[in-house]
């Protein structure tokens, strides 16, 4: 497994097209497993801090509430990790895109709890894990396409991570200051 543990290092450019490289460029590790590991301890610390009473806080009359955050996050990760999964099964068929102004809307997260809803991040995280880690080295330059372009296995993990990176750095920033 060293081997595969090795092929997850940071993808180049010619993995991704260049709108991920801005999330890619947040995550601070040379290894997509370390990315992911190390990000739950951050992010989690941030999430159980957030008072319950905040859940349905917008930093701007068109934005987000923080539960809605949370819960694009959660569908962000599955929507990236089930492109992963497919690519990395080395299954051809082109996935469509989605829309996150639809999905958040749709997900309802203002009925559920900041806990609830960072206990069910924590959970698809160390799901994707857990899957990535089964990877082999193969799997992990494997490329497929996704909303219409390329993107390789290895790329996928660490938008995963610069996404999360990029969210809890805006409830940090704009949300909780």
């Amino acid at each position: 497994m060293a081997t595969a543990i090795s092929t997850a290092t940071r993808p180049d450019a010619s993995e991704h097209v260049p709108y991920y490289g801005k999330y890619i460029a947040l995550v601070p590790e040379d290894h997509a497993i370390q990315a992911l590991e190390s990000q739950i301890a951050d992010a989690l610390a941030l999430l159980r801090t957030i008072p319950e009473s905040k859940g349905d806080h917008r930093y701007g009359p068109d934005k987000w509430t923080i539960k809605e955050v949370i819960g694009h996050l959660i569908d962000g990760e599955r929507v990236f990790a089930y492109r992963a999964l497919r690519f990395a099964r080395n299954d051809r068929t082109e996935l469509p895109g989605f829309d996150e102004n639809i999905y958040v809307p749709a997900g309802a997260f203002g009925r559920r709890t900041i806990a609830d809803l960072a206990g069910e991040w924590e959970l698809v995280r160390r799901s994707n894990l857990a899957m990535f880690r089964g990877l082999d080295a193969e799997a992990w330059r494997r490329q497929g396409l996704a909303n219409g372009n390329a993107v390789s296995v290895r790329a996928l993990a660490f938008i995963i991570a610069g996404h999360g990176w990029h969210h809890v750095g805006l409830l940090r920033e704009r949300y909780l200051k």
